[in-house]
């Protein structure tokens, strides 16, 4: 007997169902490009809130504003702590770091209790 799912029209959930539930390598991807978007978004708040073009930004921490736009784009990801700090400081911010536990799956789990298991 196979369980139902209950209907939606939620277009996210049904993307959700389709592409990554159940499926933890793509669940990774996702994770990422949210990490990689937030970064993105916060890097964008933080200058606007302080009033700064691009090239404002870029010019206070040494670099261009085309660096900053990259920064500042969802689907970059080479964000590196050094310059995350440049700018926290450019923007009177520090930067935080959290590690969180990863989600884990019912197979991942079930595989950690079998020491001959690969996961």
């Amino acid at each position: 007997m196979t369980k139902k799912t209950k209907s939606t029209s939620d277009a996210a959930a049904i993307l959700h169902r389709r592409y990554f539930q159940g499926k933890p390598d793509p669940l990774k991807v996702l994770d990422e490009a949210r990490a990689n978007d937030e970064v993105g978004r916060k890097i964008f708040q933080l200058r606007t809130k302080a009033g700064l073009t691009q090239a404002q930004l870029g010019k206070l921490i040494g670099t261009t504003a085309s660096v900053i736009s990259r920064l500042e784009a969802a689907d970059y990801d080479g964000h590196s702590l050094a310059m995350l700090r440049r700018i926290a400081a450019a923007l009177n911010q520090r930067v935080e770091i959290r590690f969180l536990p990863i989600r884990r799956t019912a197979k991942r789990d079930e595989a950690s209790n079998n020491p001959h298991a690969i996961v």
